[in-house]
């Protein structure tokens, strides 16, 4: 089975959980192995995940959100079929 990026990005969460079935989880490591990008994904994903598991509060800087949303805009935009 060859997955392609897409379809890592859309099973990093359970992989992250060890919830893939093994045929699964044995492909999307595999293509972690030679894959930069989504290497980087999992690893920004973990690093999420630890930073909001605590009790910290990060101040974000003005106007950030704003410039997020238009970020996730024109990404949504790249992919959209």
């Amino acid at each position: 089975m060859v997955i392609d990026c897409k379809h890592v990005w859309n099973y990093i969460s359970d992989f992250i959980d060890g919830a893939l079935p093994e045929e699964i989880r044995v492909t999307v490591q595999k293509h972690l192995d030679h894959c930069e990008i989504c290497s980087a994904i999992l690893d920004s994903t973990r690093n999420i995940i630890i930073l909001t598991a605590d009790d910290r509060v990060f101040e974000l800087p003005v106007g950030f959100s704003e410039r997020l949303h238009k970020r996730i805009d024109l990404e949504l935009m790249r992919f959209a079929p």
